[in-house]
């Protein structure tokens, strides 16, 4: 039951879904079966396509945005590819409601790389990191910032002009992961300026695993010589001179062996779905159906997890079941009336987007009474 689906903070469904990705399947198979020299000329094209897409979709300059498989592999890319003395001895910021594998990631990587990440903690009893506590902690010893601009646990959206002005101040490198935002909030990667950005295509932006981004300040890329490197790292990746490699000039130096164009190409079909939408309207959306939520949830006594201020909040509301009905046992009912949520702890994690109907809100809100008060 489409119109009752609420998990755009984790995959992202939009009307059509299902057939156009089976003909982009379907088409991929028929070019790379035929019996011709076709098949890299397609593969490389769409992955192209797939990068003007996102290009679009945050602003980013040309020669500034490659694929990657993750969130996490695109930061590891950005952070082993930056000159050595910029790291070194210096410090590395996140908040402790950052995506937590980007956070398992930057605490392996600290030893090798000669970087203390400092993670600032949540106050008691408080959901999301105070904006001002992140601050406090920011000094000009911070080589780079990790900022989540929504979280995935309160839906808690930063300040990131404010954020990027202090940064500045402090000499630091920005970087931002929009996962819990692209293709719903607005995002602009000049606007205010950051160095780095990382997400995928899946959420709002409705596409499928395995097709992430790595966006890079074009001043910062010629800085940057990433450790993995190979063949499509080079202007020519025609050039199999042993004794003549260079890094391109671009993002293109980011790149390596053969691309993985795979899930490029599977999410394209979402993509292209995204680019002909009216955005205000889906945001519109969203803000209305998130705002029935909101209001049925103080209807119900539950508490809110997610900022009730719409400039401070991304898509989802995030609500505190009570301990007298588990968390898992309210969503596998929900689930079995036809209504798709997700929980972590005794958080339900509910997100509107394209497919989901205003009468599907009333469905999920109805439900939810009846299993709380029986």
């Amino acid at each position: 039951m489409q119109d009752s689906y609420f998990l755009y903070h984790s995959i992202g469904q939009y009307p059509g879904k299902a057939e156009d990705l089976a003909h982009a399947m379907a088409e991929f198979a028929a070019v790379w079966a035929a019996p011709d020299d076709a098949q890299w000329g397609y593969l490389l094209g769409k992955r192209a396509g797939f990068i003007e897409h996102w290009r679009g979709i945050i602003g980013a300059p040309e020669g500034s945005l490659t694929t990657c498989e993750n969130v996490t592999q695109g930061l590891h890319m950005l952070m082993t590819a930056l000159p050595p003395e910029r790291l070194s001895g210096k410090r590395v910021l996140v908040a402790a409601d950052c995506f937590p594998s980007n956070h398992f990631l930057l605490t392996k990587l600290q030893d090798r790389l000669g970087f203390t990440l400092e993670t600032v903690p949540m106050r008691q009893g408080a959901a999301w990191v105070e904006p001002e506590d992140f601050l406090a902690h920011w000094g000009p010893d911070v080589a780079v910032a990790l900022l989540t601009w929504v979280t995935s646990t309160t839906s808690h959206r930063i300040d990131l002009p404010a954020m990027v002005a202090h940064g500045r101040t402090m000499g630091s490198l920005i970087g931002v992961d929009i996962t819990q935002g692209a293709g719903l909030l607005p995002f602009d990667v000049a606007d205010p300026a950051v160095d780095f950005t990382i997400s995928t295509s899946l959420k709002w932006m409705c596409g499928t695993p395995g097709a992430g981004i790595l966006h890079v300040a074009p001043d910062l890329i010629s800085q940057c010589q990433p450790e993995l490197r190979g063949w499509f790292s080079q202007p020519d990746p025609f050039n199999w001179a042993l004794d003549r490699f260079a890094y391109a000039p671009d993002i293109r130096r980011f790149d390596n062996g053969t691309p993985g164009c795979m899930a490029a190409i599977a999410s394209l079909p979402a993509l292209d779905w995204h680019a002909a939408q009216d955005r205000a309207a889906l945001l519109a959306q969203n803000r209305r159906q998130t705002a029935r939520i909101i209001a049925a949830a103080d209807e119900m006594g539950l508490d809110l997890i997610t900022p009730r201020a719409e400039t401070a909040r991304g898509g989802s509301v995030m609500l505190r079941l009570p301990d007298s009905h588990p968390a898992p046992e309210i969503v596998a009912a929900l689930r079995s009336a036809g209504i798709a949520t997700d929980g972590r702890g005794q958080i339900l994690r509910t997100s509107p987007g394209p497919v989901t109907t205003d009468d599907g809100v009333q469905t999920l809100v109805t439900a939810l009474r009846h299993l709380l008060h029986s």
